[in-house]
């Protein structure tokens, strides 16, 4: 019964990320996101049925559009199994509980804003501000008391001024503004695991900013913009449903 369950959140998951998908590319370009046919970024023609769920349709058109032959983006496919599974363990995790919907919700507003990031190194003042509100809502339900409450607000509070100051004192370069507010609403979310996640998205964020300047062409001087939001909540996520804490690895040294 667990695994039927776990299983429909999975599905519930992927279907949100398809819509979101839709949400994320057209969101401040004047069209609508609830009414109008999605069509194929290659050649305008609107979209059948099944390709409406990438997932499905990456594997049953092999990676092809159906209408004109073009590459598909794995993208679309990543985000909505990504999405699934992150809906699952969610569920397996804190179960069904006052906590779960804002839980949910706030995934949702998190692939957003990590999707419109890697699109335009922007984060969207909407979906942050509905981001941060779920996260405030699951991490007061999911806290112990009102002490750990109170010590889960500050240490959000922490992380975001700290990416605040490095914001100020780089005038922007190293860090755009809206990561503060986006790693407050990681930390309400993640709670007693924030300070580990914190730790994990700047080691993700190196491994990764590495491999980028690793394969840029030899002699370029041409600077490297990597939106810092995926690497935060790659962290976050990662020590919130793993529970292990990378400070062990510094004890041990």
């Amino acid at each position: 019964m667990l695994f039927l369950v776990a299983i429909s959140f999975f599905v519930l998951g992927a279907i949100v990320a398809s819509f979101l998908g839709v949400l994320v590319a057209r969101l401040h370009t004047g069209q609508s996101f609830l009414t109008g046919r999605s069509r194929c970024d290659a050649c305008g023609t609107p979209l059948s049925v099944l390709s409406l769920f990438p997932i499905i349709s990456y594997v049953a058109l092999g990676a092809r559009a159906r209408c004109c032959s073009a590459r598909l983006s794995l993208l679309g496919p990543l985000a909505e199994f990504l999405l699934g599974g992150l809906f699952a363990l969610a569920y397996l995790k804190i179960g069904f509980t006052a906590a779960l919907p804002f839980m949910l919700l706030s995934l949702s507003m998190l692939l957003a804003l990590v999707l419109y990031d890697l699109a335009h190194q922007i984060l969207p003042f909407a979906l942050l501000g509905a981001f941060v509100l779920a996260s405030a809502c699951a991490g007061f339900f999911l806290a112990d008391d009102t002490s750990a409450l109170g010590v889960s607000l500050m240490v959000a509070g922490a992380f975001a001024l700290f990416l605040a100051l490095i914001n100020f004192f780089s005038r922007g370069r190293a860090m755009g503004l809206a990561d503060a507010p986006f790693v407050f609403g990681l930390a309400l979310l993640t709670g007693p695991a924030a300070p580990a996640g914190f730790i994990a998205s700047f080691w993700i964020g190196a491994v990764i900013g590495i491999v980028v300047l690793a394969r840029r062409p030899r002699g370029s001087r041409m600077g490297v913009e990597v939106p810092f939001a995926p690497f935060l909540a790659a962290g976050f996520l990662l020590m919130y449903f793993t529970q292990w804490n990378p400070l062990i690895i510094v004890a041990l040294r």
